[in-house]
């Protein structure tokens, strides 16, 4: 036998050292490998979730005449978070479309309409409505909302000039799908702030069985906030002088009532 092969046969003979690991030891080992294992799953669940899960159980879409600021538009921001679909100008849409041209208020009678075709929104400005080719957006079933007051940074405390997450979330809610208004919402830090201004109306919106109580609803409302604020404005801030006469303070009410009027009129739908 040559003297290689007994090299060989004695490095095969020679007892290899054992590294045994403690408890302590196979305990983070096996730990740190679970950890990994989870975060992989986790990613391929969240890849899994965001390729193909749509949240509602019906879609939501808009036609984005793009009339907003990019970095402005709730739609635009609806889109990239996965919550709205783009549809094209000629495009039909066979479910609710919220378009200031409607000819009906949202009821609660649309909830079927919504459940099974869902609800779109037109996403143009309220300064370009003239502008805006409402012949090339197709929908069967259009409609405007009741009176609501935008709490938007752009428009806030205006009346009817919501933005695209205001009105799809109100039309949620007015049809029976507040949880679902409530996430589009979420998605905004404003966003509760419609739900403080508005909750009164929603809620009574919500409860109506016709167009018709949506409407009485919608008047009565006004018709309350403009003699409330009629009463308050009429209230004395101070005390009265003795140097003004009763025409004048007359004159001042008259002055107030024909402002107060002047403003709620422009509020009307």
């Amino acid at each position: 036998m040559s003297g290689r092969k007994k090299k060989d046969k004695n490095k095969l003979l020679q007892r290899r050292p054992r590294y045994v690991l403690g408890k302590e030891q196979r305990y983070h080992q096996m730990r740190d490998r679970e950890a990994e294992g989870s975060i992989e799953s986790d990613k391929e669940n969240d890849e899994t979730e965001s390729i193909n899960d749509w949240p509602l159980p019906f879609p939501v879409a808009m036609w984005d005449l793009e009339h907003c600021d990019p970095k402005k538009c709730t739609g635009r921001k609806l889109v990239r978070h996965g919550l709205t679909k783009l549809l094209r100008l000629g495009e039909r849409f066979q479910g609710l479309c919220l378009t200031p041209v409607g000819d009906k208020c949202v009821t609660p009678m649309d909830r079927e309409i919504v459940e099974r075709y869902g609800c779109a929104v037109v996403d143009c400005s309220w300064s370009r409505i003239d502008d805006t080719p409402f012949n090339k957006i197709k929908t069967v079933h259009p409609r405007i909302l009741p009176f609501l007051v935008a709490a938007n940074p752009a428009n806030f405390g205006k009346p009817c000039e919501l933005s695209c997450v205001e009105a799809i979330a109100a039309a949620l809610i007015i049809t029976g799908f507040s949880d679902e208004a409530k996430m589009y919402l979420e998605k905004f830090r404003w966003g509760h702030s419609f739900l403080q201004l508005n909750n009164e109306l929603l809620e009574k919106y919500a409860c109506c069985t016709s167009t018709e109580e949506v409407i009485a609803v919608q008047d009565k409302f006004l018709k309350d906030a403009w003699q409330e604020k009629i009463d308050r404005l009429s209230l004395p801030d101070f005390p009265q002088s003795d140097t003004e006469s009763e025409e004048e303070e007359e004159q001042k009410d008259k002055n107030k009532v024909s402002e107060i009027t002047k403003e709620l009129a422009n509020a009307q739908i």
